[in-house]
């Protein structure tokens, strides 16, 4: 009996503390793009690859530093 005198305010506090925290969530904009982020998943990085050759970019989409083992080969090729 004497542990609910406890666990009470601290579930009430930590109740208050949470509901706080969503609330500046909200006031922050930190749920405005819901969609974003699931069409950013199924986008694949060679889909801006054109806009990249536009600015001036690489011609080849071998020429992007994308990953470090492609970029160990051309080093080692070049040796």
């Amino acid at each position: 009996m004497e542990s609910l005198y406890l666990l009470i305010p601290i579930s009430v506090v930590l109740v208050f503390i949470i509901g706080v925290l969503f609330w500046w969530s909200l006031r922050n904009g930190q749920y405005d793009d819901l969609e974003g982020p699931a069409y950013r998943l199924l986008l694949d990085d060679r889909d801006e690859l054109p806009a990249a050759r536009q600015q001036g970019g690489p011609e080849r989409a071998d020429d992007t530093p994308h990953d470090a083992s492609a970029a160990s080969d051309r080093a080692r090729a070049g040796d």
